[in-house]
């Protein structure tokens, strides 16, 4: 699925996008899929920039503001993280989560050295547009009343 809500996607030449996958384009941060690009099942790709010739296999999550070099391959289940950004030819192991620009690798068990990184690299103002210290139920709020934005759209005839 392709989503451009409140943000631009952009797609190159010879990209496929396989079943259940989500492509969601924010405002601040469009979703730009290169050429030569595989996105597989279960893949989500949100806000996030994919260069060309980048293999993007099953259940991968890459968040806004992220860039994956051109050549590189983020493998089953693995992370790239908010604006962290996957040098060209790199290749993220099964599970694996990326951090940092220019990011690093790290086996999932390694969460207090990811946490480090992941800290200075604001994700809830680069996902949600608040401090860090944002309580959740104002961040839902405010998640809830974007979603509800579309509650009353109506599909038009001939469409």
């Amino acid at each position: 699925m392709l989503t451009a809500e409140d943000g631009e996607v952009r797609t190159g030449a010879n990209v496929v996008v396989m079943e259940n996958a989500l492509i969601r384009g924010r405002g601040r941060h469009p979703a730009v899929l290169g050429d030569a690009v595989l996105i597989g099942p279960h893949a989500h790709i949100n806000g996030a920039t994919v260069e060309d010739e980048v293999f993007v296999a099953t259940g991968v999550s890459m968040f806004p503001g992220a860039v994956a070099g051109t050549g590189s391959e983020l493998r089953i289940n693995s992370v790239l993280h908010v604006n962290s950004r996957l040098l060209p030819g790199v290749v993220v192991p099964i599970g694996w989560v990326a951090v940092g620009d220019p990011a690093e690798l790290y086996s999932p068990d390694r969460h207090a050295e990811i946490w480090e990184i992941q800290r200075a690299l604001d994700f809830e103002g680069t996902v949600y547009g608040v401090p860090a210290d944002t309580p959740m139920r104002t961040i839902m709020a405010r998640q809830a009343d974007y979603y509800a934005a579309h509650l009353y759209d109506r599909r038009h005839a001939g469409r």
